[in-house]
Formats: C-alpha cells, sequence, structure tokens
C-alpha cells in the first residue's frame, strides 16, 4: 500500500508541476499580449496626436493664407483704381510669405501622411501658388477676365482646402480595429 500512496504523491506533483507550468507559460504569454496590445495602442496614439499638430499647422498656415485673400471684398469696396491698386499690392506682399508657410506645412504632412491626406495637403498648396500670379495680375487691371480666373483659381484652393480637412478628419477617426 506503501507503493501505491507513493505513487499517488508522485502522480500528484507530476500533475500540479505541469498545471504550475501551464498556468505560467498561460500567464506570460498573456502578459506578452497585453505589453504587445499597449505598446501598440501607445503608438497609435502618439501617432493620432502628431498627425493632429501637423494637420491643425497646415489649416493655421492655410486660414493665414485665406486672411490675405479674403480682402478682395476691400479692394472691391475701395472707390479708385489706385485704392484697389494699392489694396492689391498689399495683398501680394502678403501671400508670399503666407504660401512659404504653407510650402512648410505641407512638407511636415506629407512625413506624417497618410498618402491621401499628404496629396491633398500638396493639392491645396498648388492651388494656392494658382491664386498668387492670378491676383497679381489683378493689379493695374480693370477687366472682368482677371478677376473672374481670380475668383476661380481661389474657388479651386477652397475645394482642394475642404477636401484635405474632410481626409485629414478620417484620417485622425478613432478606428476599433486599430486600438
Amino acid at each position: 500500500m506503501s507503493n501505491s500512496g507513493l505513487w499517488v504523491g508522485v502522480l500528484t506533483a507530476l500533475t500540479a508541476l505541469g498545471a504550475s507550468y501551464i498556468t505560467a507559460r498561460a500567464t506570460s504569454r498573456a502578459t506578452l499580449a497585453q505589453a504587445r496590445t499597449t505598446t501598440r495602442a501607445q503608438a497609435v496614439r502618439e501617432q493620432r496626436e502628431r498627425r493632429r499638430a501637423t494637420y491643425r499647422e497646415m489649416m493655421g498656415c492655410t486660414h493665414a493664407f485665406n486672411e490675405v485673400t479674403w480682402q478682395i471684398d476691400e479692394v472691391d469696396a475701395a472707390p479708385d483704381r489706385l485704392g484697389r491698386d494699392r489694396l492689391l499690392t498689399q495683398m501680394c506682399e502678403r501671400i508670399a510669405p503666407a504660401i512659404g508657410e504653407m510650402n512648410k506645412a505641407t512638407h511636415e504632412v506629407r512625413l506624417d501622411g497618410p498618402a491621401e491626406v499628404s496629396d491633398a495637403a500638396e493639392e491645396v498648396r498648388q492651388k494656392a501658388r494658382r491664386v498668387q500670379p492670378r491676383l497679381k495680375a489683378l493689379i493695374g487691371d480693370g477687366r472682368p477676365e482677371p478677376r473672374h480666373e481670380y475668383d476661380a483659381a481661389y474657388q479651386e484652393f477652397r475645394e482642394a482646402y475642404l477636401t484635405f480637412i474632410h481626409l485629414a478628419r478620417r484620417a485622425l477617426e478613432v478606428n476599433d480595429e486599430e486600438g
């Protein structure tokens, strides 16, 4: 009988060791999975915050550009050609630095992506650059054609900007599959 008691003791000990080993491996795997999930969630959060800051910078630069172009209403309200040309010249002087800042912001968006938002930022930049010569063409020219060209270029810029905003928002949305 003492032999069977010994065997029961050995089997019990082996069962306990096996269960302990299996539990330790499962705990280790669960801990590793949790660490990976936490690391991935942190990386996604950091990426989202980086993108948010970059997109805000792009939007701020675009707003500065818009502040210049919105002065066209003051040009329209100017009482004479000399006053209009003076305002247009001031706008031209202010629009170049605004586009320069937009160029920098676009490069930052390119780094942070994703590709469709980068492409949209580049489109905004290109459309802004098309507005600039059309604005300059208004100086000293009272014909309606240059103004229509300016308005059309500005409208294209505005549409590109709205597309950028839409894509940037979508890129920042929380995706349940990511987290």
